[in-house]
């Protein structure tokens, strides 16, 4: 099927634009920051009036972004007090929220062709949609896009990230990647969006399996992720979704990054699995939701609907939901060997051709080869 192509209005001149982010917590906060900083008229809505208020007097998100200045331009305010005329809406909310977020945004006076752009990196319940997919059947596809890729909050605004933005409409992917790219952030521009909000579940999952699996070996923990990381792209697959999706920023690249920060939620959400601390409590003991603890669940669900066998991502479902002991969540790492590889049988003549551009080569130098019979 064709990619749609956005109507002029929907590629934005960047200045003087408008642009909402909804939700406060460390990315939503961190993108709204870039945003004004890269020239937008910029609103931060939060949840409650009492964290607008908050936000407002000590112009810093001390509980989920501490010691990052909000920018003078950057308005606050709260949800109630409507979208107003974006120009771009980023949705910078839990997954696990973002079906009740996306029913209310007429209701706040989302605009009839205002892009809508969700931050999320998990799926959403009960059935473990990707967020465009639900966006998509909510606003229609040429308004959607979604962004993924390494970008921990607070590097992202002192050091700069490398982000993806993905959308079925070539002109929004490209605006998106132009607003980022005025704010200091390389963007690259992607047309598969389900791939890239795939990835990014993948590689939450992916972090918290390697934090639950690192006290038990590095190969063990290399294994648990790159398991996960096989088993969803073969789900991945069955969407449309494309490789380069899951290989590049938005997958493997997001993956590094969030196993190697300090202070990552999902791979830090693994190790407290590990130490046997419930699932419930982790956020409690985080400061933040994790969305893998959701996702891993409606992701083990969509693969086994799929018929896509995927031993590993159900194990750290049952893991997390506390119905497999650590101890045998390891050994089932361990012991699972992936389906073997679908080969590419040789292409039909190859010998055929070999011999013709052999004999051609040759004869241009004046002499026949002795090549061997068909």
């Amino acid at each position: 099927m064709p990619v749609p192509r956005a109507r002029p209005s929907i590629h934005l001149p960047l200045p003087g634009r408008r642009a909402v982010v909804i939700g406060a917590g460390s990315f939503g906060t961190a993108v709204a920051v870039l945003l004004a900083r890269g020239g937008l008229r910029t609103t931060l809505l939060t949840r409650t009036a009492e964290q607008c208020e908050r936000l407002r007097t000590d112009r810093e998100n001390a509980a989920y972004l501490p010691e990052v200045e909000l920018p003078a331009e950057l308005r606050v305010g709260t949800v109630d007090d409507g979208l107003g005329r974006a120009d771009l809406i980023f949705l910078g909310v839990p997954s696990s929220g973002l079906d009740e977020v996306i029913r209310s945004l007429r209701r706040w006076g989302l605009q009839g062709r205002t892009p809508v752009v969700s931050l999320a990196k998990g799926l959403v319940p009960p059935d473990g949609h990707a967020p465009t997919v639900l966006l998509r059947e909510a606003l229609g596809e040429g308004r959607v896009a979604c962004v993924g890729g390494p970008a921990h909050a607070r590097e992202m605004v002192s050091e700069g990230a490398g982000l993806v933005a993905a959308s079925a409409n070539e002109d929004l992917a490209a605006t998106l990647a132009d607003v980022f790219t005025k704010a200091g952030v390389v963007c690259e521009r992607s047309n598969d969006p389900v791939g890239v909000e795939l990835a990014g579940a993948a590689k939450n999952a992916a972090a918290l399996a390697a934090g639950a699996t690192e006290a038990q070996g590095m190969n063990a923990a290399g294994a648990a992720a790159g398991h996960i990381f096989a088993e969803v792209w073969r789900f991945a697959e069955l969407q449309g979704a494309r490789p380069e999706s899951m290989l590049g920023l938005a997958g493997t690249g997001d993956l590094v990054a969030t196993v190697l920060a300090p202070r990552g939620r999902n791979r830090r959400a693994g190790e407290l699995l590990a130490q046997g601390i419930p699932a419930d409590d982790i956020p409690q003991r985080i400061g933040q939701a994790v969305e893998s603890l959701r996702s891993v669940e409606l992701l083990a669900r969509a693969l086994e609907r799929a018929d896509v066998r995927a031993p590993v991502t159900g194990g750290l479902a049952r893991l997390i939901s506390g119905d497999l002991p650590l101890d045998d969540w390891v050994a089932l790492v361990r012991a699972t060997v992936p389906p073997p590889a679908r080969w590419r049988p040789v292409r039909p003549r190859f010998w055929a051709r070999l011999r013709e551009r052999a004999r051609t080569l040759f004869t241009r130098r004046g002499k026949e080869p002795a090549l061997p019979p068909a």
